[in-house]
């Protein structure tokens, strides 16, 4: 296996696969303190990595024959079964990373397979947008095996300002839905504000000056404010994979018969505004959903 100088400790080559706008950030960051192999279904996600310094693998399957271990960050369980369908006889005496949010049984079930394999397993999912990841501002939730996780967790050093451990799969998936709760119904929430200031005829940027001033003000808040003042919905976050996020936090609720009303409107939300074809915007891009029901309600 490939190894890698990082702050003069040679470390073994990672593997990454899935470059999406989370995965391709984090890739970046990873390759700050050594090597990294990628691959990605769509072979031209990969060229800002191999320009950067990445090797790039001719298959997933390659990924795990140069690496010990392998970080996972593709769009759901499908992707992931069909990354490991080629890859699942390569796991012995590898850790799996795995970064994608997905439904928690589903995770925990991927945990027990790797483990019959003789693999290790650490649940890896993150809490922020493209932006903190690219300048190593994460939050890491890990579970898993303790001699795993810490493995793991040096790994993530360059890509996280905090990570945090939460004990076996599925609970870090179970915690990353509990902190996207949050998440998703502030920004849902900041862009009703917004919708209902310009329904009024409220300047936009004042009503930003003014939440920027108190209490309520964070660096989400303030980041998706400037996006709604703008109108500029590059994303970060994008719509279609918050109303995936929205969804599995609306399905856990179900099965486990927990109450989540707020949720279940956001989900509803950002489904609207993925049909109006939002669905590659910003998060912040949920407030067309809000002017398609007011205007459709006239």
């Amino acid at each position: 296996m490939a190894q890698g100088e990082a702050g003069g400790v040679t470390r073994p080559a990672v593997g990454f696969i899935g470059l999406g706008l989370m995965g391709s950030a984090i890739a970046s960051r990873l390759l700050l303190t050594g090597p990294v192999v990628v691959w990605n279904r769509t072979a031209s996600a990969c060229r800002p990595l191999v320009e950067a310094g990445a090797a790039v693998a001719a298959s997933a399957a390659d990924v795990f024959s140069r690496c010990g271990t392998v970080f996972l960050m593709v769009t759901d369980e499908h992707a992931i079964d069909d990354v490991l369908g080629t890859a699942e006889g390569m796991l012995r005496d590898r850790t799996l990373v795995q970064m994608s949010t997905v439904p928690p049984a589903y995770s925990a079930a991927l945990a027990a397979r790797v483990s019959r394999v003789g693999g290790r397993y650490v649940e890896a999912p993150v809490s922020g947008s493209r932006q903190p990841a690219l300048t190593g501002r994460l939050i890491g939730l890990l579970a898993g095996d303790d001699a795993a996780v810490e493995e793991v967790e040096a790994l993530l050093r360059p890509a996280c300002s905090a990570v945090f451990r939460c004990g076996q799969p599925p609970q870090a998936m179970q915690m990353k839905l509990a902190v996207n709760t949050f998440l998703i119904t502030l920004v849902t929430g900041l862009a009703e504000s917004f919708h209902f200031a310009e329904e009024h005829g409220l300047p936009a940027d004042l009503l930003a000056k003014i939440l920027d001033a108190g209490p309520m003000a964070s660096f989400v808040s303030r980041s998706k404010a400037a996006a709604l003042v703008a109108g500029d919905f590059a994303p970060h976050a994008a719509i279609a994979d918050v109303r995936k996020n929205a969804e599995l936090v609306v399905g856990s609720a179900r099965e486990h018969h927990v109450a989540a009303p707020l949720m279940a409107t956001a989900a509803l939300l950002y489904d609207e505004a993925t049909r109006l074809g939002h669905g590659e915007a910003d998060m912040a891009a949920v407030i067309t959903a809000y002017r398609a029901r007011t205007q459709g309600g006239r």
